[in-house]
């Protein structure tokens, strides 16, 4: 509640004034209480009743980027003004269809001063007024966490929520326990802090095809570390397609792509040479590309390679491990279900462009993010839990170990 201004305050004083001279004259005549009962012990009829809230105080700092309003009781809203202080930009909001509350239309902007010019009228007419200028949180101040799937995808089974924060976060059970993944499928869903700016969730077996996901974010004025606050508020859902769980072996070369539990393709691979083996263990695919640069400088190998136009690449690991198309193999002595040949990726036959009908384009096409796409026999460790979405590598009590909440 904003305090009234100085005009504002005149005039209830002036009020103040005109009501003690009025009770004086009328006590005189012996009448005075006999017309407050009439009245109801309403007090003056000048004075609206109509209380308005602003939800962030006149002079604040670090207000709320979502939660800025205007609420009214015993009236009803007739007028709001939201601006940018100083610009004068107007925020579009609007009125509940009951009058009773205000809301911008739009998130505001973090480290911004506004202000809002409120009125409103009680049941009799009269009106009420209020104001306030304030300074939402500062960038400075405030967390955000980037996360995957977005809402609305429809994503693998092996698709985990996963958080990253823009900044290190100290009290990481508050943070955590205003964040909820629940599953349609009733799968106990966990999270995993793997250092202090990334929280994972899932369940200990992969999602349940078909299920539907709801992730609750209410982290808004969430102190995720001294003096720093988060600022989201939103509910995300995501759909769990068919299940496709496909297994690459290094040792025979090929892959075995099973979906919904029945085998529908096995496909020639090459996976890594000798000298660049690739990684064992249960990988998600987190981006997919149908054309894409791949240099070796990226990933610490010198200048061996540098392809502009890799066709179907599909990302498993953050360090640089993908499963795509290969169209510059020795056409006289393909690889392909014979030897590994790569820097560690899964390769499969493809021609230079993306298009035509090849056994990378089948994949790609039949591939969702999040699917699993899991390597055995390869000569290599197995791949991090947190090197990619893999956190399916890691024991389910390792898993727990991790929670804050």
């Amino acid at each position: 509640m904003t305090t009234p201004n100085i005009s504002a305050r005149r005039t209830l004083g002036a009020c103040a004034a005109l009501m003690v001279g009025a009770l004086t004259l009328t006590a005189c005549g012996g009448s005075a209480n006999a017309k407050d009962d009439e009245k109801g012990g309403k007090g003056d009829p000048k004075t609206s009743v109509a209380k308005i809230a602003i939800s962030a105080k006149d002079g604040s700092t670090g207000a709320s980027i979502n939660a800025t309003g205007v609420k009214v009781s015993d009236g009803k809203l007739t007028d709001v003004k939201m601006t940018v202080a100083g610009s004068g930009q107007t925020v579009a909001g609007s009125v509940s269809a009951d009058g009773k509350v205000w809301k911008p239309k739009e998130q505001l902007e973090r480290g911004t001063k506004y202000q809002i010019s409120a009125t409103a009228k009680d049941a009799d007419g009269r009106t009420a007024a209020a104001n306030s200028i304030f300074t939402t949180v500062t960038s400075s101040n405030s967390f955000i966490g980037t996360y995957t799937p977005d809402n609305g995808t429809t994503v693998g089974v092996g698709m985990p929520v996963s958080f990253t924060f823009d900044k290190a976060i100290t009290d990481r059970k508050a943070v955590q326990s205003h964040i909820t993944v629940s599953s349609s499928s009733g799968q106990k869903v966990i999270g995993h802090w793997f250092n202090g700016q990334r929280l994972d969730f899932r369940p200990e077996e992969y999602w349940k095809a078909g299920s539907k996901v709801t992730m609750k974010i209410d982290l808004d004025g969430v102190e995720g570390a001294n003096g720093v606050y988060g600022v989201q508020k939103k509910t995300v859902t995501f759909t769990v397609g068919r299940s496709q769980v496909s297994t690459v072996d290094a040792k025979t070369q090929t892959m075995t792509v099973v979906r919904d539990g029945r085998t529908v393709k096995t496909i020639p691979i090459s996976a890594g040479s000798p000298e660049h083996t690739t990684y064992n263990g249960q990988m998600v695919i987190s981006e997919k590309f149908v054309q894409t640069r791949m240099n070796s400088r990226t990933v610490g190998l010198g200048g061996e390679y540098d392809i502009p136009d890799v066709p179907h690449a599909m990302r498993l690991t953050t360090s640089g491990t993908f499963i795509h198309g290969n169209y510059w193999y020795n056409k006289g002595n393909p690889p392909f279900g014979r030897q590994g040949t790569s820097h560690g990726c899964v390769g499969l036959a493809d021609v230079q462009g993306a298009g035509g009908s090849t056994p990378a384009k089948w994949f790609y096409d039949n591939s969702l993010i999040g699917d699993v796409v899991i390597v055995k026999n390869s000569p290599d460790k197995t791949v991090a839990p947190d090197n990619g979405l893999n956190g399916w590598n890691m024991a389910w009590s390792q898993w727990v170990a991790g929670s804050a909440s």
